[in-house]
């Protein structure tokens, strides 16, 4: 485990928990612990010994579940659910049968001779691969590789978004976003009250300017700028990926708004509503289960407004900070815990798999992607890539040689139809490397019921007849190298069968 904080001011002590759980949901070990925190990464190793329960571990799935909260809140008094972190990983243990998994032939990349015809007669798409989290000098990303070990000082690096495009297009991904942090255009991570506001609104301009002049001279490449609104502390990080102006609360000592748009801090309610009304689609970024985008008082708060302009969740996200360049960084986060509460909440949202660099390593750290669905023969451009964001058909993966796709009776993922009858959910797997399926799951849920997730079915192939009322289905598959994948939903309203 490797806790970080990179924003502290003073020493943390942070306490706790790992639980070991069974197929079952039963708890079978437990570790906990107190570490102190400041400035740089905390690694702890963890050693199970392979018993469960005090018995040798049967073979099986299990999941490693981590809680971790601050002590110095608790010992004021004022910790709760709101401030405990949750991460949630499987692993296998001992050898693992490998499920039966239905025919599927992978969809066509770029380039490929196989994209001028569908891959298959009922899914006629490209998959395109992106990276759709990232920051450059234009905030607080684009550090050297040499020195960047954490958060640094806003617009003190470099390297801007046309180095960040050319560097991604370099590596293999199809897409590339540089989502600013909105609050730095002033060249701080406070205030700067001696900012100009003319000089914050051109630099924003200037990234807008830099993706076109990339996307005119690299077809083929998505250049995407856009912004990270918002702060962690009580607050929640989402991407904007078609913003044309810049979107801020702060003033400079004159009272002038550094921005072009006055959104006010924290308001998530009338940012959703803004965002409704100039058609931009959003992404939550590293979501927290509980503490972050908090409507009338309810964290992950619905609203009619953020769900017409939420189109995704980021599930997984590598290390911010990291300097590897080979795909091989080890260390990442899991938010499927807080995804699924937005889903439970009533948000259709699909699942995104992003890399967050701070560094510039943009895309390089690991072989997660998000997988964006254009439909065969369509040109990847911003209108391409944002339609597919609007229709959820998305994927994310933590390999990028394989790829998953849900269909409901025919239906493709992200889609929202109405059901009567038997309901037949696939998960269609596909690697382009050789790599098998260690598991299976099909997550089932309710949008609105504010509840929880469960596990439907471990098969590839499952047929059930939904109770009456309104669903939501996902899959997820794991490889036997560890690396997940997750398909976007499908969202069913079954009726009853026509007499």
């Amino acid at each position: 485990m490797v806790f970080d904080y990179p924003q502290v001011d003073a020493v943390q002590l942070v306490s706790w928990r790992l639980d070991l759980v069974g197929a079952n949901g039963r708890v079978v070990g437990q570790w906990s612990g107190v570490t102190s925190l400041f400035r740089d990464p905390v690694s702890v190793d963890v050693r199970w010994d392979g018993l469960a329960e005090g018995a040798a571990a049967a073979a099986g799935i299990y999941r490693v579940q981590l809680r971790a909260w601050s002590r110095d809140e608790s010992a004021a008094g004022a910790v709760g659910p709101d401030d405990i972190v949750e991460q949630s990983w499987g692993i296998a243990v001992g050898r693992v049968a490998a499920p039966p998994m239905p025919a599927f032939r992978a969809l066509p990349r770029p380039g490929a001779a196989s994209s001028v015809a569908p891959a298959t007669a009922s899914l006629p798409y490209t998959v395109f691969l992106g990276n759709l989290h990232s920051q450059t000098g234009h905030s607080d990303g684009g550090g050297e590789l040499t020195n960047c070990k954490s958060a640094q000082q806003a617009q003190s690096a470099l390297a801007g978004p046309a180095e960040a495009y050319a560097y991604a297009s370099k590596r293999g991904l199809d897409i590339l976003v540089a989502s600013e942090h909105n609050h730095m255009y002033d060249g701080s991570s406070g205030t700067e009250p001696n900012a100009d506001p003319v000089a914050a609104r051109n630099l924003f301009r200037s990234g807008i300017d830099a993706a076109a002049r990339f996307n005119a001279s690299n077809p083929g490449f998505l250049a995407v700028y856009g912004l990270e609104w918002g702060v962690i502390d009580r607050g929640g990080h989402l991407n904007i990926f078609n913003s044309p102006e810049l979107l801020g609360w702060e003033r400079n000592g004159d009272g002038k708004l550094l921005a072009d748009i006055l959104t006010p801090k924290n308001d998530f309610a009338a940012l959703y509503q803004l965002m409704r009304k100039r058609n931009w689609v959003g992404q939550f970024n590293h979501p927290a289960r509980s503490g972050q985008f908090i409507v009338g008082g309810v964290p992950m708060g619905y609203s009619e407004d953020g769900d017409h302009a939420m189109a995704l969740c980021e599930v997984v996200n590598t290390n911010a900070f990291s300097v590897n360049t080979s795909e091989t960084e080890t260390r990442r986060s899991n938010y499927e815990l807080a995804c699924n509460r937005a889903l439970e909440a009533g948000f259709h949202v699909a699942f995104s798999s992003n890399q967050d660099n701070h560094c510039a390593n943009w895309g390089a750290s690991y072989t997660n992607r998000t997988g964006v669905l254009i439909p065969t023969g369509t040109s990847l451009t911003q209108d391409s890539f944002l339609d597919a964001l609007r229709a959820r058909r998305v994927f994310a993966t933590m390999d990028k040689g394989s790829q998953l796709v849900l269909t409901a009776n025919g239906k493709m993922m992200g889609e929202r139809f109405v059901n009567r009858g038997s309901l037949t959910l696939l998960a269609h797997f596909a690697s382009t490397a050789g790599k098998a399926v260690s598991s299976v799951v099909v997550f089932e849920g309710v949008p609105g019921r504010n509840g929880t997730v469960t596990e439907l079915s471990h098969a590839a192939a499952t047929t059930i007849t939904p109770s009456p009322g309104e669903h939501f289905y996902y899959a997820r598959v794991t490889q036997e190298d560890g690396n997940m994948l997750w398909s976007a939903p499908v969202w069913v309203t079954q009726k009853a069968a026509l007499q």
